[in-house]
């Protein structure tokens, strides 16, 4: 995995600078003040200015008074990652394979540092929980496909990974010792699958494998997910595994024909 403070010498800070501040606005931060920004992003304010006021001119940056909000130009870097990867005709009819056999959601993430990005999510749910939207991110240790996603790198960076994280309970069942979430990856490792109960939310049970190139690399994960209670771990093993691996080997051979595909999803796991 990349260390961010392993810079290569043609290193651009102030696009760096940028990026940052587009990827402080969430949910949580929908406008700032240029204080707010400078904080959240981890610059000085004149730093945050000079950015705010790039981005404001090219027009992925609007503001209401002295509140910094995104404009809907921003929508135009996630269509053309979408476009240019093709995920739209190669992954969601995949999902919608599986919705229609099983209903409750299913989703393909990569492996981003400590955490899982959702790049393709199909749901028929309408629960209030933690929502798997394509572009979110959650922490990988308490998801069924990071746990998948961590359990498929090589071992030293495996245990690089464990070292270094620093998990937060997300609720009284979240298992935040790092000794048994190691053993927990090499059983996921041992198994080819993972399963996670109300680890990440409560009422979210879920199943993840792998998905591999055709170098045998895991470079993404496919899970399907349902409502705790409604189903169990041993359910979706039995119901739900051999049709989860059956898709995901589907997914791994038509990488062959969309290399700039697995080349995006296998970018989190390259170092």
């Amino acid at each position: 995995m990349t260390d961010p403070a392993d810079k290569p010498s043609e290193f651009v800070d102030s696009l760096a600078k940028g990026l940052a501040i587009l990827d402080g606005f969430d949910s949580a931060h929908p406008e700032m003040t240029l204080t707010e920004v400078a904080q959240l992003a981890n610059l000085s304010p004149a730093a945050a200015r000079r950015s705010l006021i790039t981005l404001e001119h090219l027009g992925y940056i609007g503001r209401t008074g002295k509140r910094f909000h995104l404009t809907p130009k921003i929508l135009t870097l996630g269509s053309a990652f979408y476009a240019s990867t093709r995920i739209e005709e190669v992954l969601q009819p995949e999902l919608r394979g599986l919705i229609d056999r099983f209903g409750d959601a299913s989703s393909i993430g990569t492996l981003d540092g400590h955490d899982v990005i959702y790049v393709a999510h199909l749901s028929v749910q309408r629960a209030r929980r933690a929502q798997a939207n394509v572009g979110a991110r959650y922490p990988a240790f308490a998801t069924s496909m990071g746990r998948v996603l961590v359990a498929g790198l090589p071992q030293a960076d495996r245990m690089a990974w464990l070292a270094s994280l620093r998990p937060d309970p997300l609720t009284s069942k979240t298992c935040v010792d790092p000794c048994h979430l190691g053993e927990q990856i090499e059983e996921v490792r041992a198994n080819g699958y993972a399963t996670t109960v109300d680890q990440l939310d409560y009422g979210i049970t879920a199943i993840a494998v792998p998905i591999r190139d055709a170098e045998g690399r895991t470079v993404a994960a496919l899970n399907s997910s349902g409502y705790t209670g409604l189903v169990t771990p041993e359910i979706l093993v039995a119901e739900r595994l051999p049709e989860l691996r059956a898709t995901a080997s589907h997914i791994s051979a038509q990488l062959t024909r969309y290399p700039v595909l697995g080349s995006v999803l296998a970018a989190g796991l390259s170092p």
